[in-house]
């Protein structure tokens, strides 16, 4: 482990316009900060990824990547969310450093947490996570629902880190093993504490956004709750399955019992209690076909194994063209060959 290892700032930005301008000098001066300190390398770098931005998202990073040559940027091909962002970023950044700092740029994660992270894992710590100490700037219900998010996810069999979004220090090391997880449904929360090393956790309070309005509705939220449900456990089906069986053994007292009360003539018209449990019955099918459904969906995207991004720019690009030639014919290979492959 080198004393003073080489950082990558990994940002992923969605129609940040408002917010960046904000966030960017911010992350800059932190990354000075923790260099000044000797923590980290002069060649640290800060990485923004713009996910298809509508808005001037991306002229804006570039334009940050002129001014100063430790913010860089690159750009996906289409909008492909936050995870995709992120990992995109990841894979960029993991044969470039040592170690990287995933961050949203809306200014809400302490950005000062980054120095015991970084102390975390000069320790020896490969992994660390930055995990909310309380929910006081969230409504209650969303305070309520997150939190009983976590609670489900470890319930169902999904190795979660309680109250930790996607605010974390990976290693480099950690992130080349990380690489041969080729899902295509991602959800980064859990599928990090699947590839192991020793990991630590980093306490912060959450803020407001410094500008701009939230992109995760309840409806997206509610999106990515059950996607990471239904990517990392299987118990959804367990679950229909144990009240299909209930179910059946219920309507198999049931029948035994209309049959013998039809026998004794005590049968009566009802034709309340019928439709009720036709109606019960029909709900609990219908859901359990669309929970079936999803995983037959997934596993089908799945085989496709499509591309998780697509990275249509990057910031450098001048620089790598100028490479290119300088030494055409020499049969040397572009210094981003590797990244674009993956």
């Amino acid at each position: 482990m080198s004393a003073r290892p080489v950082l990558w700032m990994v940002i992923p930005c969605y129609n940040e316009e408002q917010v960046l301008p904000l966030t960017a000098p911010l992350f800059v001066k932190k990354l000075s900060d923790l260099a000044a300190a000797g923590k980290i390398s002069e060649n640290s770098r800060v990485l923004f990824v713009n996910d298809g931005s509508a808005d001037r998202t991306w002229e804006i990073i570039r334009e940050l990547a002129e001014k100063d040559p430790r913010v860089l940027g690159i750009c996906q091909s289409r909008n492909r969310g936050h995870q995709n962002a992120v990992l995109a970023g990841l894979m960029e950044a993991k044969d470039r450093c040592d170690i990287t700092i995933s961050i949203d740029c809306d200014g809400q994660d302490d950005i000062n947490a980054m120095d015991q992270m970084v102390e975390e894992y000069l320790k020896g710590a490969e992994v660390v996570y930055g995990v909310r100490s309380r929910r006081d700037t969230d409504t209650w219900f969303k305070r309520f629902t997150a939190e009983s998010f976590y609670h489900l996810m470890n319930r169902l069999g999904a190795e979660v880190v309680f109250n930790h979004a996607d605010y974390r220090l990976i290693s480099a090391k950690v992130l080349r093993h990380f690489a041969d997880f080729e899902e295509v449904n991602i959800f980064l929360r859990g599928l990090v504490p699947l590839v192991g090393f020793p990991s630590a956790q980093v306490y912060y309070e959450r803020a407001e956004r410094m500008a701009g309005k939230s992109h995760y509705p309840l409806k997206k939220m509610l999106a990515l709750a059950f996607n990471g449900i239904t990517s990392l456990s299987i118990k959804p089906i367990t679950l229909i399955t144990g009240f299909g069986v209930g179910f059946s053994a219920l309507g198999l007292i049931l029948m035994i019992w209309a049959i013998v009360q039809a026998i004794l003539g005590r049968t009566v018209a009802g034709w309340t209690s019928t439709i009720c449990i036709i109606c019960l019955l029909g709900g609990i099918q219908l859901i359990s076909l669309g929970v079936i459904g999803q995983y037959i969906g997934k596993t089908y995207l799945e085989t496709k194994r499509r591309p998780r991004y697509i990275i249509s720019a990057r910031t450098w690009e001048k620089e790598v063209r100028h490479w290119i030639e300088d030494d055409e014919g020499s049969g040397k290979s572009r210094p981003d060959e590797k990244s674009e492959q993956k």
